[in-house]
């Protein structure tokens, strides 16, 4: 692993995402909340959602207005085991932690529990939810709806969003399984981050509305927005790659992410009005708690998960190959590789942080500035 990229610090990072969400009026408590959900991205590797999303996704959506600073959380119905919030088009990540609080205390004492977000905003990479769960001994998941982006089989037109269906599991091991991706081949904060870095999104990822694939980053985000564009499902196009499999997936993240609060979904996600105008987007999220002292037990449930990552790691490779990983697996190395030496920084989120800092006007000043 060779990293070329300046880093940054950690803490220095920390400080200064917590200061800046401050800055633009998100409350401490709260700032410090979504400023570890990205570094937690960056720890493991994915940067798509981490501080590369920072500026243009976060701070300047609340400079424009379509998501508020402040998150004010209303309960809209709460059982024993099951809760139903309204985030009123606040934080994602904050409402979705508060979430994820009750959820882990009323599986803790019913053995499951479950809950949905309505009118919410992003909320980070899904995996840090479901991993709140895992350091609880307990198994998370959890999905949520996003802007249209993903094609229905045989279809051209951007309808579902990316919808990652996500889980962890406890294990025996160092670090949990955990499997964090969308229902897409590619997401849109994978295009984000090739537009970026000036790279090109890989062919046959994204189709244009003529059924021809597209590769430049840049519009590919363009066409993305304007409806001219849409992802493949896992899969691929159509039947023969099995497509319909991802097609069915992000569907039924669609339906739990809106139907369990009572959300809006699909083209009501767009973050447009008819008239093209910018409006909120208006998110759902599902959350899902199992404690396995329920069943056979916390620490039986982790003996078993682990062994059964070690039998995969261990089974016989395909030639050329040296390793078989499990989900969770490479997150885990990045961190080990990154930890002592901060979170990398290419030349796009340098810019990003610098302009934050200047229109703040906090006092921080960061290594790669020379």
């Amino acid at each position: 692993m060779q990293e070329t990229r300046p880093f940054v610090p950690w803490k220095q990072m920390n400080d200064f995402i917590t200061d800046a969400f401050k800055g633009y009026g998100v409350p401490e408590e709260d700032a410090k909340i979504c400023a570890d959900v990205l570094l937690e991205s960056d720890r493991r590797g994915i940067e798509s959602h981490g501080c590369n999303r920072f500026k243009p996704i976060y701070i300047d959506r609340i400079v424009k207005g379509t998501l508020l600073p402040v998150t004010d959380i209303e309960i809209i119905k709460e059982t024993p085991t099951t809760l139903v919030m309204d985030a009123h088009d606040g934080m994602g990540m904050v409402a979705s932690y508060r979430m994820m609080e009750k959820l882990i205390e009323k599986a803790k004492t019913y053995g499951m529990a479950g809950g949905a977000i309505r009118n919410s905003t992003h909320y980070g990479i899904a995996g840090y939810w479901t991993g709140m769960a895992a350091k609880e001994g307990m198994v998370g998941i959890s999905g949520t709806n996003a802007r249209p982006s993903i094609a229905p089989t045989f279809g051209v037109e951007n309808m579902l969003g990316t919808n990652p269906l996500t889980f962890s599991l406890p294990t025996d091991e160092e670090f949990p399984f955990c499997l964090d991706c969308a229902t897409s081949i590619v997401q849109r904060g994978r295009i984000e981050y090739y537009a970026r870095e000036g790279k090109e999104t890989p062919k046959g990822t994204v189709i244009s509305e003529n059924g021809e694939a597209m590769t430049d980053s840049k519009e590919i985000l363009k066409a993305l927005v304007d409806g001219t564009a849409a992802l493949a499902p896992l899969g691929g196009i159509g039947e023969e790659l099995a497509g319909y499999k991802g097609y069915g997936y992000a569907t039924v993240v669609e339906i739990l992410s809106a139907a369990l609060a009572g959300g809006e979904f699909m083209k009501a996600l767009s973050g447009t009005d008819p008239d093209g105008k910018a409006r909120m987007y208006h998110l759902g999220h599902f959350f899902f708690v199992v404690d396995p002292d329920a069943f056979m037990g916390r620490e039986e449930f982790k003996k078993t998960a682990g062994g059964i990552c070690r039998a995969l790691r261990a089974s016989k490779k395909a030639p050329g190959e040296s390793r078989i990983y499990t989900a969770g697996e490479k997150e885990y190395e990045v961190w080990l590789y990154r930890k002592d030496k901060g979170v990398p920084v290419g030349e796009s989120v340098q810019k990003d942080i610098i302009a934050v800092r200047d229109a703040l006007g906090l006092d921080y000043r960061f290594d790669f500035e020379g």
